[in-house]
């Protein structure tokens, strides 16, 4: 009788825990995904390990801050809502409030967001009118050193 008893607790010991590895292994197998992030222009792509159901807006953050950290060229900048995220498979961007693994994709590109007419001149505005500034000021600040330097002599 006593036999017996030790070797009921080591089943029902091996038993929960084979119970809970599966619980565990389940929990991590399904949830989350390796995935690979080109951005356009860029030199290589970005890898990062997400949950299936996080949202398109989160690692398009993610992929920022990212290719901020690792000091990538072209400067992109942090707005999230200056970009596009493409799946292969489809044509048109994902949504942002849509879920990664939604495509079942792992492969991903990410885009700016083409410019209007109307971002475009002001933008160009905005810099000739800064140029404008910059140019002002150098020249003032030459006749100033010049007229200094002529009125000594």
């Amino acid at each position: 009788m006593k036999s017996s008893t030790p070797e009921k607790k080591r089943n029902k010991f091996t038993m929960l825990l084979q119970i809970k590895q599966k619980k565990a292994q389940s929990y991590y197998k399904d949830n989350r995904m390796l995935i690979t992030v080109n951005v356009l222009g860029s030199t290589g792509p970005l890898r990062f390990l997400v949950y299936e159901d996080e949202v398109v807006s989160t690692v398009i953050n993610m992929t920022l801050k990212s290719y901020a950290r690792e000091g990538r060229l072209p400067v992109l900048g942090s707005n999230l809502n200056d970009f596009l995220l493409y799946c292969p498979t489809s044509d048109n961007a994902l949504s942002l409030f849509e879920a990664i693994g939604a495509h079942g994709s792992r492969n991903f590109l990410l885009c700016k967001k083409p410019q209007t007419e109307n971002a475009k001149n002001a933008e160009n505005e905005s810099s000739t009118s800064s140029a404008r500034r910059g140019k002002s000021r150098l020249k003032s600040l030459l006749n100033k050193t010049l007229s200094r330097q002529v009125a000594s002599h």
